[in-house]
């Protein structure tokens, strides 16, 4: 593996920042085009390459050394028996599949690939009444669980946070 974990290691060093590129709920975070753009040229350079395979409701992201053949792996289930409003369950696979091949990846090469103030000790900021706003349109269009995740990133009261998902009970 000394091989590949050298040239990861030299990936890693060169690899910029990649987070301007989508906006969420209150967040911005790098889509999987954007990531490629950027990681492509990196990994041919270091001699690496990665499939990201689909196993029944999995994704097996494989990092390998183009000469040694040699290889690390993550496997990542996505979860089933997620509704979205106004998606059919292939659409929601389909995003399933998407968001977690992005994450999959990042995580596999040590990516930075959105704004994340959750371990780095900086205050949440207080959620305004326009994120608000945000937020209860996402719940109202199937993304309960996209949202939640987002208010973590927030200072919410238990006031708020039932006046945004008051249109799920």
């Amino acid at each position: 593996m000394t091989n590949l974990y050298k040239a990861l290691a030299d990936f890693q060093q060169e690899v910029p920042v990649i987070h301007e590129g989508t906006k969420g709920y209150g967040y911005t975070y790098a889509d999987l085009n954007s990531i490629f753009k950027v990681i492509n040229p990196l990994l041919k350079k270091h001699g690496l390459g990665f499939t990201q395979l689909l196993e029944g409701t999995s994704i097996r992201t494989v990092i390998f050394h183009v000469k040694s053949g040699e290889t690390i792996e993550s496997f990542t289930e996505i979860p089933q028996e997620v509704n979205m409003k106004g998606m059919n369950q292939f659409q929601v696979m389909g995003s399933a599949i998407t968001y977690y091949r992005r994450y999959s990846i990042s995580a596999a090469l040590g990516l930075v690939t959105d704004k994340d103030a959750d371990a780095a000790g900086v205050e949440k900021p207080k959620i305004t009444d326009k994120i608000i706003a945000n937020f209860k349109k996402g719940v109202a269009d199937g993304k309960a669980d996209q949202v939640r995740e987002q208010l973590k990133k927030y200072t919410v009261s238990k006031e708020q946070e039932e006046e945004i998902f008051e249109s799920t009970k």
